[in-house]
C-alpha cells in the first residue's frame, strides 16, 4: 500500500464534495466560446487568444482549492503556468513572433483542462482512492505533487 493513500482519499473526498462545481466549470471551458473559439483565435492570430489565460487561471485556482493539506503544485505545471497563464497582455510587437508569445497560453490551457477532466472523471468513477492507479488519476496526483 502506498503511504500517501490518506492524502489521495482526502483529495478524492474534496473532489466529490465539489463535483457539481467542477462539472459546471468543465462544461464552461469546453464550450464553443472558450475551447473552440480561443484555440481558433490562436491560429487566426487574434489578440482574443490572450483571454484563454483567465480561463486557465480559473481552472487551476478551482483545482488548487481542493488540495489536501500540505500539497504543493508540481514544478512542471508551475513552469507551464508561468509562461502560459501569467497575465501577459497583447502588444503589437507580438505579431512578429506570434507563436512564441501565444502558444504557451494554449499549452497551459490544455494542461489545466486535462487535469479538470480527470478530476471530474475520477470524482464520478472512484468510490475510494485506488491502490492500483488509473493513468488519469495518477496524472491528477501529479498536479498536487503527490506522486
Amino acid at each position: 500500500m502506498r503511504g500517501s493513500l490518506g492524502k489521495d482519499a482526502e483529495l478524492l473526498a474534496n473532489i466529490q464534495a465539489k463535483l457539481p462545481e467542477l462539472v459546471k466549470l468543465l462544461n464552461e471551458v469546453s464550450s464553443h466560446w472558450v475551447y473552440e473559439d480561443r484555440v481558433y483565435r490562436f491560429y487566426h492570430q487574434s489578440f482574443k487568444v490572450y483571454d484563454i489565460q483567465d480561463h486557465t487561471k480559473r481552472i487551476v485556482e478551482t483545482l488548487w482549492s481542493l488540495s489536501p493539506e500540505g500539497a504543493t503544485r508540481n514544478p512542471y505545471l508551475e513552469e507551464i503556468l508561468q509562461f502560459g497563464a501569467s497575465g501577459k497582455r497583447f502588444e503589437d510587437s507580438h505579431n512578429k513572433d506570434w507563436t512564441t508569445h501565444t502558444r504557451p497560453f494554449v499549452e497551459a490551457f490544455f494542461h489545466a483542462k486535462f487535469f479538470l477532466e480527470m478530476a471530474v472523471k475520477y470524482g464520478k468513477e472512484l468510490k475510494e482512492a485506488p491502490e492500483m492507479l488509473p493513468s488519469g488519476w495518477a496524472a491528477l496526483l501529479y498536479f498536487y505533487n503527490m506522486r
